[in-house]
């Protein structure tokens, strides 16, 4: 059977044999029991009603085995023997060029080059999934394969509800994930739901099919250490960056460290992920031992060496090390993934990575205890560093929420802050959501490195452009923007889909955008996917990180992200998506993300305008009227150029009244 037979056949009528555990791929950790007999019994119900009912009697063992052993019911028998990644978009079956566009954003996600723990359907944060069970996946891919331009596929919670009647103008797929009643989202809650088969957490660009590898992260995080050295007015040249994680996006950081030239030491408990990440040149070294660590890093500070050195390692025994060998820190942060502490994201110090996996699934309890343990020494550790001149931020994946919780010192004098800063209140917040900039980004679908590097060189060539004409006040966001584009190419920053991301306000997305869309109706290019991390402007609601640096009291609301994905989707976005949960965990966040097909067309044009000029002033005038400075200059300026647009502007009460 060829691959596009495959695709359309959906879930098989006839079962294939069980698949064997595959031990050489990165799996999730066993999830904990969490299910009552009669909840088993639900799991189970909810998992046979994919299958013909024929089927049952053979699967029912196979699945309840699966819920016992891993805590979940994966279907591993159904996943396909083709070869998972991007491919050429003609290469998929299918009456729509958009829906042929969206199973090659799919694929992507789960290629095993890109995807953390590929066989549970896990793209990255050791729980961001893209589809609970395989049966979700074929049955996604069948009805895409199948839809017109006047359907739309809908999905919750990673199953496919069905194809309904639309029109062409309406997105082609809507995602919900993890949409649950707000007092139902403690972790436990999504536990449960996950386990049931009726809820998922959908990360960020998991489960809206917008990943692109940890390049996703590194544009982001290279902007974020850069700003972070200007802020300590110090070159990076020499200086050490010491941080956790090599996973899905805390990949990013050995290679954005690179990129900024400084030292990075970046640990991680995961021995396979660790590899990977050498493999694939995201890291230049592995060390094993702290009296090893010390020599390197020592050389690498006198030598002024551009190095990112990986620790097989608790981090929390870096911290320690350096603190007693008096090796002084610059920058510290930690992106492990805590908004999932309990079920995999962050490990205990002084236990083994197999001895704690096996306490996570058998002991929660004790593994809770050594967490919060395990936090408080880190908290520690970061504090006597920080006494030495250490700047050290939260980088949003909840460390320092999490660090509060097991009772850290991690509080400010008024018990009510934090002592330390999000880099979103510290640096990404003023200096780039504020005036519109977020990691806008691209796919060339057609799979060539020569279109990537053709969109590259339009990129460098719109952006200089306006370089020419742009304020002072976002002159600096330009100058890094462009030298970003311009070395895209030499940092080998593709994993999977031949994907680009950059920081780019709405004037310089639409401008990029078109440029794409005249060249792609040229024939000088395939289709483009457009898209953005929600982690933008617009897009996510998030206390402790992406609107952290709103302090009018509305932070805990989420009015802006509804209202984008609302927006976006009658705009003109190809597909849309709004998820519970994201980078600072289930009941922390709600976030939104959209994708959106260029195919050269008149109508793409006039999509691409209406809905990227919607999907990033929507946010700058929330934040505008926040009072943030920099957002009331920026949605100023952005009315100055669109007569259509009136926004409501604060008025700022004089503080000698109070």
């Amino acid at each position: 059977m060829t691959f596009k037979e495959q695709i359309q056949q959906g879930i098989p009528s006839i079962l294939p044999p069980k698949s064997t555990y595959d031990l050489a791929i990165n799996h999730a950790p066993k999830r904990k029991e969490i299910l009552s007999a009669e909840e088993k019994k639900l799991a189970l119900k909810n998992a046979l009603r994919y299958f013909d009912s024929k089927h049952h009697a053979e699967l029912i063992t196979e699945f309840s085995e699966e819920l016992e052993k891993y805590g979940r019911i994966y279907m591993y028998r159904l996943r396909p023997d083709y070869r998972m990644y991007a491919r050429p978009i003609d290469e998929y079956p299918g009456k729509s060029i958009q829906a042929k566009a969206i199973m090659h954003m799919i694929q992507n996600n789960l290629d095993y080059a890109v995807a953390q723990h590929p066989h549970e359907l896990i793209t990255y944060g050791g729980n961001g999934a893209v589809f609970q069970n395989w049966a979700q996946y074929l049955l996604t891919m069948q009805y895409l394969s199948e839809m017109t331009d006047e359907q739309t596929l809908t999905m919750y919670s990673g199953h496919p509800m069905g194809l309904f009647p639309s029109h062409t103008e309406a997105p082609r797929v809507v995602v919900t994930n993890g949409m649950v009643i707000p007092n139902y989202s403690k972790p436990d809650d999504w536990e449960k739901m996950n386990a049931l088969g009726v809820s998922q957490y959908g990360q960020m660009t998991a489960g809206s099919y917008m990943y692109i590898g940890p390049q996703g992260i590194v544009h982001g995080t290279t902007i974020t250490v850069l700003n972070g050295f200007r802020k300590i007015k110090q070159t990076p040249e020499g200086s050490l960056f010491v941080t956790s994680g090599l996973g899905g996006m805390s990949g990013a950081q050995p290679k954005a460290g690179n990129i900024a030239g400084c030292v990075t030491v970046c640990a991680e408990v995961n021995p396979k992920i660790t590899k990977i990440r050498h493999e694939q040149g995201w890291i230049n070294e592995i060390v094993t031992s702290t009296e090893e660590l010390v020599k390197r890093v020592t050389l690498a500070k006198a030598n002024k060496e551009v190095v990112s050195i990986a620790y097989l390692g608790n981090v929390v025994d870096v911290w320690e090390c350096f603190d007693k060998e008096n090796i002084k820190i610059d920058l510290g942060s930690d992106q492990t993934s805590l908004h999932n502490p309990w079920a995999g994201g962050y490990y205990p110090v002084g236990i083994s990575f197999e001895e704690a996996n096996e306490m996570m699934a058998n002991n929660p309890e004790l593994f809770k205890e050594k967490v919060q343990e395990t936090l408080r020494r880190h908290a520690d550790a970061i504090n006597k560093h920080t006494a030495k001149g250490t700047y050290f931020f939260d980088y949003g994946n909840a460390f320092l929420l999490e660090a509060s919780r097991a009772g850290a010192a991690v509080m400010a004098e008024n018990n009510i802050d934090f002592k330390y800063p999000s880099y979103v209140q510290d640096i990404m917040g003023p200096m780039c959501f504020d005036y519109g900039f977020g990691p806008f980004r691209w796919v060339c679908t057609s799979g060539k490195p020569e279109d990537l590097q053709k969109t590259d060189t339009i990129a460098s060539q719109v952006l200089e452009e306006m370089a020419k004409t742009a304020p002072n006040e976002i002159q600096q966001q330009m100058q890094d923007n462009i030298k970003w584009i311009k070395g895209a190419q030499e940092n080998k920053l593709v994993v999977g889909s031949q994907a680009r991301i950059l920081y780019a306000d709405a004037e310089g997305r639409i401008k990029i955008a078109e440029a794409f869309n005249q060249a792609i109706a040229g024939g000088e290019i395939g289709t483009v996917v457009l898209g953005r991390d929600h982690h933008d402007v617009s897009g996510t609601d998030s206390p402790y990180r992406e609107t952290s640096n709103i302090y009018d009291g509305s932070r805990f609301t989420a009015d802006m992200a509804i209202q984008n994905v609302i927006g976006d989707s009658f705009r003109g976005a190809t597909w849309v998506s709004i998820h519970n949960g994201g980078g600072v965990g289930w009941g922390e966040v709600i976030n939104g993300g959209f994708g959106m097909v260029l195919d050269g067309s008149k109508e793409a044009s006039k999509r691409l305008a209406s809905m990227l000029f919607w999907d990033v002033n929507n946010g700058i005038s929330r934040r505008s009227w926040a009072r943030n400075d920099e957002a009331i200059f920026a949605i100023k300026r952005a009315m100055e150029v669109q007569p259509l647009l009136k926004v409501t502007l604060p008025n700022i009460v004089d503080e000698s009244l109070f």
